[in-house]
């Protein structure tokens, strides 16, 4: 090589080296501010799901109503009261009229008053025996048998007194008064009919209060509960809003097949009159099973998990599979909810705790 040509190939060497320098700075990665992974996710479904609302026919009657009777039997004499009238607590509505009632009153007061009489006696007796005796005029016998008398005599004015209480309260009810005030809703026995004892006379309902009784399969008393609120249209309304009722009562189910069940519905005040033909609203809530995508599912050590998002973060969440259902997985767990987003693309490049950017 000739003295000229070494300063030529150091200057080319150095030139390279300069330029391979330039290539390695421009292909060095630029370091990231944070690990972000790129994913796509899915929505957990399942979980409560309504069904469509089922309408059941009643009539709207008052809450406070009564079946009135007689406790005894006799001729209906008397009928104080008119259809529709109203009436306050207390008031006298009809009488029947039972030939041996008044009577037996007498007899049982007749009775009571002889008793008193000999037990009076009996008592004075047995005063004087006992001064006697103190004095030996009378044996300890006789002041024995005196006071076996006296006692006996007490308790047959106890029996009297039984007896003409009952007597008297028989009387009593031959009377029929009002249990509340209300209205006349109707009459079921004329005057001068005769009426047994505990045959129904007349109707009476209060004006305070408002409920409807639906009646309802067995199947559906799971889907309602005590103050629940339920939806009640008036049939000759249909395109009003319907009144909103709240469950006051709900029947047990019986093992009678086809038998359908109460339901108690309490009305607001002055919505819905008494006779008014209605529908009450039942909606059933299903219960479905939580479902993930198949490919959300992460076999590792020992358990199943899936990767949910919130907040941008990725965090492993155990479950047990049940059963798979096409393309997705019918899983159970504690942790995830219906709604929640799951990752199913990029699995394998995250880890729990990474940021994730959902595509």
């Amino acid at each position: 090589m000739t003295p000229f040509q070494i300063p030529v190939a150091l200057i080319f060497l150095a030139a390279c080296g300069l330029f391979l320098s330039g290539c390695q700075a421009d292909d060095a990665p630029e370091t990231s501010a944070g690990h972000v992974v790129s994913v796509r996710v899915s929505d957990v479904t399942g979980g409560q799901a309504q069904e469509i609302t089922l309408r059941f026919s009643g009539i709207v009657r008052s809450t406070q109503r009564a079946t009135l009777t007689f406790q005894i039997s006799g001729t209906l004499k008397e009928r104080a009261v008119e259809l529709g009238q109203t009436v306050a607590a207390g008031d006298v509505l009809a009488r029947v009229y039972n030939p041996a009632l008044e009577p037996a009153r007498d007899s049982a007061s007749a009775k009571l008053d002889e008793l008193n009489t000999r037990y009076d006696q009996a008592k004075r007796e047995w005063e004087r025996s006992s001064r006697l005796r103190e004095r030996g005029v009378v044996s300890v016998q006789n002041l024995e048998q005196i006071a076996a008398r006296r006692d006996s005599l007490k308790a047959s004015v106890a029996t009297a007194q039984a007896a003409l209480a009952e007597a008297t309260q028989l009387l009593q009810e031959s009377t029929l008064r009002a249990p509340f005030s209300g209205r006349v809703e109707a009459l079921l026995i004329e005057r001068d009919e005769f009426v047994a004892a505990g045959q129904p006379v007349m109707r009476l309902s209060s004006p305070e209060g408002k409920e409807v009784e639906a009646r309802v399969p067995a199947y559906l008393l799971a889907h309602v509960s005590v103050d629940q609120e339920l939806p009640v249209w008036s049939v000759q309304n249909r395109s009003e809003a319907p009144v909103i009722g709240s469950v006051v009562e709900i029947a047990q189910a019986g093992a009678i097949r086809g038998e359908l069940h109460p339901v108690l519905v309490s009305l607001p005040l002055n919505t819905l009159g008494a006779g008014e033909p209605v529908e009450v609203g039942i909606t059933p809530i299903r219960e479905s099973a939580l479902t993930v995508p198949l490919l959300s599912v992460i076999r590792s050590a020992g358990n199943m998990t899936v990767f949910r998002v919130r907040d941008g973060v990725a965090r492993r969440v155990p479950i047990e599979v049940e059963r798979v259902v096409g393309e997705r997985v019918v899983v159970r767990t504690g942790e995830l909810e219906p709604g929640d987003q799951v990752v199913y693309a990029g699995t394998t490049r995250l880890a729990d705790g990474d940021s994730v950017e959902v595509r």
